[in-house]
C-alpha cells in the first residue's frame, strides 16, 4: 500500500516532486490580456465559472489582476457567463 499525505499542511513525501508553477504570460511575452478572447480566458475559470486563484494558475500578481479584470469585462459584455453548472 502506498503512503499518502496525512494532512493539508504536511511535508511532501520523499521523491514526490511538485512541478514549479510559472506565469504563462511572462514566458510567452504577452503584455496584454484580451477580454475579447473567451476561449483563452476560460483557462482561468473553474467549472462553475469562478476565477481560479494564483496558487492554482501560477500567474504573477500583475497578470492575475489583469486576468481578473479581463474576465469581469468579458462577463459584462456577455462573452462569458457569470455562473454556470458545467462550463467545460
Amino acid at each position: 500500500m502506498a503512503r499518502t499525505r496525512r494532512g493539508r499542511y504536511s511535508r511532501p513525501l520523499p521523491g514526490e516532486v511538485q512541478q514549479k508553477k510559472y506565469c504563462r504570460f511572462k514566458k510567452a511575452g504577452i503584455k496584454y490580456v484580451d477580454y475579447k478572447d473567451p476561449e483563452f480566458l476560460k483557462k482561468f475559470l473553474n467549472d462553475q465559472g469562478k476565477i481560479l486563484p494564483r496558487r492554482i494558475t501560477g500567474n504573477s500578481l500583475k497578470f492575475q489582476r489583469r486576468v481578473a479584470q479581463a474576465v469581469k469585462r468579458a462577463r459584462h459584455l456577455a462573452l462569458l457567463p457569470f455562473v454556470t453548472d458545467l462550463m467545460k
